[in-house]
């Protein structure tokens, strides 16, 4: 099946968040990735040191610090193929081609935040995140701002 790429549209739509889909473009790949692979750290290891990597390329590098064979891939051609990346989670909407996101940092920055486990707590909120910057973020502001309703009751969100 083709992937259909998502298409920012000048066109007025009646509902807000309706997006217009492009005619099918052949020449990008939909690249499926399993959770495992996801949301693996540092999948290529050093056999000398065992110093992991996220990319193969930066281990290819590193052994040249232990004088051990190693080779960077070339690109067998000069064109670049544009990738799409599918959500696993069968019921999730970034899991149809037509939704699917256009970078591995998106694909799994994604699906941690709405399928992976939410390790880190807020102490003053109570609020989960899957992400660590995420929290970070909320952290820093979670409590400062306070709003008064009419009817006297202070609360922060």
């Amino acid at each position: 099946m083709a992937p259909l790429l998502l298409k920012n549209c000048s066109n007025l739509h009646s509902r807000r968040k309706e997006t217009c889909l492009e005619i099918p473009d052949p020449s990008a790949d939909v690249i499926a990735l399993s959770p495992k692979t996801l949301m693996a750290t540092n999948r290529f290891v050093c056999e000398i040191c065992n110093k992991g990597f996220q990319r193969d390329q930066n281990l290819q590098l590193h052994r040249r610090g232990h004088n051990l064979p190693w080779k960077l891939k070339q690109r067998a051609s000069g064109e670049i193929r544009k990738r799409v990346y599918i959500c696993p989670e069968p019921s999730c909407v970034h899991h149809n081609p037509a939704r699917a996101l256009g970078d591995l940092t998106g694909i799994k920055k994604h699906f941690y935040r709405k399928h992976g486990e939410k390790k880190w707590k807020c102490d003053k909120c109570s609020k989960k995140y899957a992400v660590q910057s995420d929290w970070k973020a909320h952290f820093k502001t979670c409590g400062t701002k306070e709003y008064k309703c009419d009817c006297g009751t202070i609360f922060s969100r």
